[in-house]
């Protein structure tokens, strides 16, 4: 059992959120202003991909789903980065089933590169550069010799909607978190029971849970 980018922010947030989402995502209610910033993001980083030029995204889904073809999007990314493309959007890589999905990876030079990780925000929060920390840690797992890790944050549509902000130092410090905790993670993904976490902080910080009506009915039950 694998565990994404997603997961692993998801589990540091709250591990009953991870186990619910692998064991019962049906339960998951999400707020229509989370959806609506969902979408805002979605759409910040289809336009923040040509912010180095030219550039080739790797998505794809097993047919007729919406379900991400992971096996295939990191064949794609290596076939992009073998054949000398600059600027790869979604670049894909998978070490031991731990999966990330690049918002940009650009080449800096020969087989360096940078990792931009897009934010729709007005500001880089912590929780940015531990998404960003966590694509850095399996790159480097996988082999990838990154130059810089950076977050491009929402800054000025009418100047320049695009701030990159260098986090290569935070980043390198917080994948000794992600090593401490990824084993454990996968530990809960697996558990055969729910897992079960009281009710706290966590529940709105960094982001509402989706399942925060359901845990808070069995709490007073």
């Amino acid at each position: 059992m694998g565990l994404s980018k997603t997961e692993f922010m998801r589990g540091m947030q709250c591990p009953k959120q991870l186990w619910l989402d692998t064991n019962k995502p049906e339960l998951k209610i999400i707020p229509e202003q989370t959806q609506r910033r969902l979408d805002r993001g979605n759409e910040f980083g289809d336009k923040a991909m040509a912010m180095f030029g030219p550039f080739v995204e790797v998505t794809e889904y097993i047919p007729n789903t919406k379900y991400l073809d992971k096996r295939k999007m990191v064949q794609n990314t290596k076939n992009a980065m073998r054949t000398g493309e600059n600027n790869i959007c979604e670049a894909s890589f998978d070490y031991h089933g731990l999966f990330c999905a690049v918002d940009i990876l650009h080449r800096v030079d020969g087989d360096v590169w940078e990792l931009y990780e897009v934010k729709d925000s007005p500001e880089v929060e912590e929780q940015h550069i531990h998404d960003a920390a966590y694509q850095a840690w399996v790159l480097d797992k996988c082999g990838v010799q990154l130059d810089g890790v950076y977050v491009v944050y929402h800054y000025d549509d009418e100047l320049d909607p695009f701030e990159p902000v260098d986090v290569t130092e935070e980043a390198i410090e917080y994948a000794a978190v992600v090593e401490e905790n990824v084993e454990r993670l996968l530990a809960v993904k697996s558990a055969q029971e729910e897992i079960m976490t009281p009710c706290g902080e966590q529940c709105d910080e960094p982001h509402e849970c989706w399942y925060k009506e359901y845990c808070h009915a069995v709490v007073t039950l």
